[in-house]
């Protein structure tokens, strides 16, 4: 059991230092390119709207506001970051912690884009992979540039939880 706590412990470590390594990202992103960060509301409200039955929306800028769905949104997206870390750690195993390598944590935050691209985007009326965005090109390479930034967050946040390893024992 103390195991599994530890290993759970460090995929929250993990992917909160992640998710915050992507928000920070976007705010970098939103000063010097103008590009407005994803409005987590929004993914509030899609979830929110979920508990009713509604999945897809088109777009959910048209959906009335629910009270609340900043704070859900926000909550699922660092969620959604432990969530990846925990599948980073079950993929590269716990041993990654003791030696963590850019390969895994990259390829994870590669393979996180499927999130966006076939579930969020298609849901909040943006179409699979933001084709019904104005500007899909451009939206998706934002979302890849995002979530290598989040694969980077990964391993920097493995690099951080095997240093607090090393200093606790």
């Amino acid at each position: 059991m103390n195991n599994l706590i530890s290993y759970l412990g460090a995929a929250v470590l993990v992917g909160l230092s992640a998710t915050l390594v992507m928000d920070l990202w976007s705010i970098i992103r939103q000063r010097l390119l103008g590009i407005a960060p994803l409005d987590y509301a929004l993914v509030g409200r899609w979830l929110i709207y979920l508990t009713h039955g509604r999945f897809f929306h088109t777009p959910i800028q048209a959906t009335p506001a629910v009270s609340g769905e900043r704070a859900i949104g926000w909550i699922f997206h660092y969620l959604t970051g432990v969530l990846f870390a925990l599948v980073l750690l079950l993929i590269a195993g716990a041993s990654w912690l003791e030696q963590p390598s850019p390969g895994p944590a990259l390829a994870v935050g590669l393979g996180s884009l499927a999130a966006p691209f076939l579930l969020l985007q298609p849901a909040l009326g943006a179409g699979v992979a933001a084709r019904n965005t104005p500007r899909p090109n451009a939206a998706r390479i934002q979302s890849l540039v995002t979530h290598l930034v989040f694969g980077f967050g990964l391993y920097a946040g493995g690099w951080l939880t095997s240093v607090l390893i090393a200093v606790a024992t």
